[in-house]
């Protein structure tokens, strides 16, 4: 893995420090990712790519960043981690209270608004817990459990206030959700039909514009002008992500840097606002806050690079919607834009579009041929690693709370970068 024996070495340095050291490493130990190809006569993503791709990313990068981080708690390192489970009370309670939120008196209006909402569909609930563990990273104490299991119902005011962040951040997400769906024609999500496909695009537009007035309300409510600033400016981010890869010209979409720009509008915008929201309601220093938000970006961009790779190599059962969707929606994401390196001819296919089946057959066959899917891969370890080195920079701590989840805080770097669905 490019960061294995790297990460090891690192103690507690500036961030830009790590940054420096992470970039110059890479070039090393570029050999260390490698895929393993096997044939097939498919004409599909398996034909151009050869099979499913097997990456060995390894583990040692992420455990080396949790030597460096628990040095101070050997039993907590001793533990097996899920980052999940340690706010898995906190995330039913959120659920619920998510699904009363969403309420609405229109019928119609109540079915769509809540219908990823729903006991099931729900999804991973990947950004509340982001949220919720980088509020105990930060020092806020867990709610307290009664002995039943459930959480208190009275945690402190602080905690309250960190949970509707992850409540307007989760209502973001899934209005994004709905409106992109509606763009890109979708049928399927998460595993079900599309809201638009259900109930058509009126309902999801509206479904959507919704959940967005439900999450400006629970905003309002926090009364901290700086928050509420920081998430419009997200809403601002999702749209201008959208305009941008909808209405690109032929040297924008054959360029790396403006797909970067819009990935992080699209997608890294929110969870790094929103976990710099976390720290700024705790009272945070700016600079506590920037590594907050940086783990956020850094995450957020290595999350949607896995998500591009996965267009490619996944299936729709694993993905719970189709693969190849990007590409057939014209849309030019990492692989592709690393194999147009490789073989510039692949531009002029790019240009045509890809109304053709025919050109994305060909586009398909170049990705097989070059190493866009390796290098979109290195790219997402590359930012999976700058997240951990800003929590590893976080002040130090020896709270065994606050030790346990910036350790699953890293443990998730790991997991968006090695997960297949």
């Amino acid at each position: 893995m490019l960061f294995s024996r790297g990460f090891y070495r690192i103690r507690r340095t500036t961030l830009n420090r790590r940054c420096q050291w992470l970039l110059s490493f890479r070039r090393d130990h570029q050999q260390l990712i490698c895929p393993t190809y096997c044939p097939s006569p498919m004409v599909s993503a398996e034909k151009a790519l050869g099979c499913r791709e097997n990456y060995s990313w390894g583990s040692c990068a992420f455990h080396g960043f949790g030597r460096q981080i628990h040095h101070q708690s050997n039993s907590v390192m001793e533990e097996q981690l899920d980052p999940f489970s340690l706010v898995e009370n906190e995330l039913s309670v959120l659920a619920n209270r998510l699904r009363s939120m969403v309420v609405a008196e229109v019928p119609d209006l109540a079915s769509a608004a809540e219908y990823f909402f729903k006991m099931g569909v729900e999804g991973k609930r990947f950004r509340p817990t982001v949220l919720l563990l980088m509020a105990t990273a930060l020092n806020v104490p867990i709610p307290v459990s009664a002995s039943n299991g459930m959480v208190d119902a009275l945690p402190t005011e602080l905690r309250r206030r960190q949970q509707c962040i992850a409540e307007i951040t989760e209502m973001i997400h899934v209005a994004s959700l709905l409106h992109d769906d509606v763009l890109d024609d979708a049928d399927t999500r998460r595993g079900i039909g599309s809201l638009n496909f259900v109930m058509g695009n009126k309902s999801a537009v509206l479904a959507g514009d919704f959940l967005l007035s439900r999450a400006c309300v629970a905003l309002a409510s926090l009364k901290n002008t700086e928050v509420v600033s920081l998430l419009a400016i997200v809403v601002e981010h999702l749209v201008t992500g959208e305009i941008m890869q909808t209405t690109t010209t032929s040297e924008q979409r054959c360029s790396m840097e403006y797909y970067m720009q819009k990935t992080y509008y699209k997608t890294a915008s929110l969870i790094s606002n929103s976990c710099k929201a976390i720290a700024l309601l705790a009272g945070k220093t700016a600079e506590v806050s920037s590594l907050a938000y940086e783990y956020g970006k850094n995450l957020g961009l290595a999350y949607q690079l896995v998500d591009d790779v996965l267009d490619f190599t996944g299936t729709s059962t694993s993905l719970g919607k189709g693969s190849l969707s990007d590409i057939r929606h014209g849309i030019i994401t990492a692989p592709i834009l690393y194999a147009m390196e490789e073989f510039p001819q692949l531009c002029e296919v790019v240009d045509r579009g890809f109304d053709n089946p025919a050109d994305v057959n060909l586009a398909l066959d170049y990705l097989g041929k070059s190493r866009g899917i390796q290098r979109a891969r290195e790219l997402a370890a590359k930012h999976a690693g700058l997240a951990s080195a800003a929590i590893d920079s976080l002040p130090e701590s020896d709270d065994k709370d606050v030790l346990k989840s910036r350790r699953a805080l890293v443990d998730l770097t790991h997991r968006v970068i090695t997960r297949t669905k």
